[in-house]
Order: C-alpha cells, then sequence, then structure tokens
C-alpha cells in the first residue's frame, strides 16, 4: 500500500532522505532492529 502511494506522480520529490530512512522498517519487514535475544531459564543473570 506504501509503495502504491508513493508512486504516484504528486509524491515524486517531495519525501526527503530522513523520510525515507523512516521508511525503511516499514519495506524491510524481515529485519528485527532490537536483535535476537536467547532467554535460557537454566542459567542465572549475572549482575555486572
Amino acid at each position: 500500500m506504501m509503495q502504491q502511494v508513493l508512486a504516484e506522480p504528486e509524491w515524486q520529490g517531495r519525501l526527503t532522505e530522513p523520510d525515507l530512512r523512516a521508511l525503511a522498517p516499514v519495506k524491510e519487514q524481515h529485519i528485527n532492529p532490537y536483535g535476537t535475544f536467547a532467554l535460557d531459564m537454566h542459567e542465572r543473570l549475572l549482575n555486572g
């Protein structure tokens, strides 16, 4: 849906580079920005 709107002629050249960077998570849905955290319930957390 976002690609269809941005493909319309009235949107061409209106978005700045920071605007396009803000859209990156929408376009790249397979990327997890928070990383992967494995939880091992048998291992004690360290205070450090």
